[in-house]
């Protein structure tokens, strides 16, 4: 018999904490070890017992969420998936919470919260299991690594906007906020542009965006219908939207379009993959990164047949192994490189 996720939720609000113990314990592969009103109450009951996944708020009182992260990942790394609000405030913690170790992000509503959240049950269950299989010992902080010369030290301004004949398409999942962070931060300004899905919910890729825009050498913004793909410049499809890359004349341009999920995902990372196959063909590259699901492989494979070259993580430094392992068993990943390879891979790519 395989043994139960055992869950801790931490969580200010009983309406929340009731739904969450219902949806767990509706669950054969999961079981509740503790319910806690803040941090405190949760340390006490920790001391017991320690919790294979953690779902977490962000805004408590006593301590805050993002605090409570950062003890977790210090004293025992564990997954810890963050419950956060629809609102400015909560979208800036649940992204520093990113930055401090949380593998997975699902929202609740402030107003008709049960109602919201039944509607987001199957989502829960979902990242829950996804949590119970990453890998919390993997870097978490941007990967330092020895100087490269073609790639340059991050900068605020954003000069190089020249449009190009190549385009590189990432996409990322579980672990991916974290590993995109690794890769742009150490980008030159002179890379090809970049499209990227990351899967992450409407209203959090914008301030994703804005975060790693202060970061990077290179422009990074979210998508908008109509966007040419520029040089020294990384566009992230908006949650909630499919992005996909087309051909206006000579230039390169997203569009963004409202549609079912493909694969449980919106935005889907097979639609910009196999768009780029269509409309790119041998002059993109193509990266799968760490991620729960099979989303991407197939696209990945048709950007590999259209003479695209095709890269994916390895598991070694994947928090979730799942996308990247799917993509390689398909034949669809020209080559296999660690994440701190990433960003060199990208420059050479552009140099070409």
């Amino acid at each position: 018999m395989n043994k139960s996720i055992q869950i801790l939720v931490v969580d200010d609000s009983a309406l929340v904490r009731q739904f969450m113990t219902e949806v767990i314990t509706s669950q054969p592969d999961m079981a509740l070890m503790a319910t806690a009103p803040d941090p405190i109450a949760a340390m006490a009951k920790m001391q017991k017992q320690w919790p294979d996944v953690i779902l977490l708020d962000v805004e408590m009182p006593k301590m805050d969420g993002i605090t409570f992260l950062k003890q977790i990942m210090a004293q025992h790394p564990t997954p810890v998936v963050i419950c956060s609000s629809l609102t400015e405030k909560g979208t800036a913690l649940t992204l520093e919470a990113f930055s401090a170790g949380a593998v997975a992000v699902f929202t609740k509503a402030t107003l008709g919260v049960r109602q919201h959240l039944q509607s987001i049950a199957n989502d829960l269950i979902r990242a829950i299991r996804e949590a119970s299989q990453a890998k919390t010992t993997t870097v978490r902080s941007p990967i330092k690594t020895a100087p490269v010369t073609m790639v340059a030290p991050a900068q605020t301004s954003h000069t190089l906007t020249r449009t190009t004949d190549r385009v590189v398409a990432i996409g990322t999942s579980t672990g991916g906020t974290i590993a995109l962070e690794n890769i742009l931060t150490q980008l030159p300004q002179d890379v090809p542009g970049i499209v990227i899905v990351q899967h992450m919910p409407e209203k959090f890729t914008a301030a994703f965006a804005e975060r790693l825009n202060g970061l990077c050498a290179i422009e990074v913004r979210e998508a908008k219908n109509g966007d040419r793909v520029l040089q020294g410049c990384a566009l992230i499809a908006p949650g909630g939207y499919h992005t996909q890359v087309v051909r206006n004349g000579a230039f390169y341009c997203t569009e963004v379009f409202d549609a079912p999920p493909v694969n449980r995902h919106k935005p889907s990372v097979d639609v910009l993959f196999r768009s780029v196959a269509k409309a790119v063909g041998r002059n993109a590259l193509g990266m799968i990164l760490t991620g729960m699901g099979d989303d991407g492989a197939r696209g990945l494979l048709s950007m590999r047949q259209a003479g695209a070259n095709t890269i994916a993580q390895d598991e070694a430094s994947s928090v979730v192994f799942g996308m990247p392992k799917e993509a390689i068993k398909l034949g669809a990943a020209e080559q296999i490189f660690s994440l701190n390879q990433m960003p060199a891979m990208i420059a050479q790519f552009g140099r070409r």
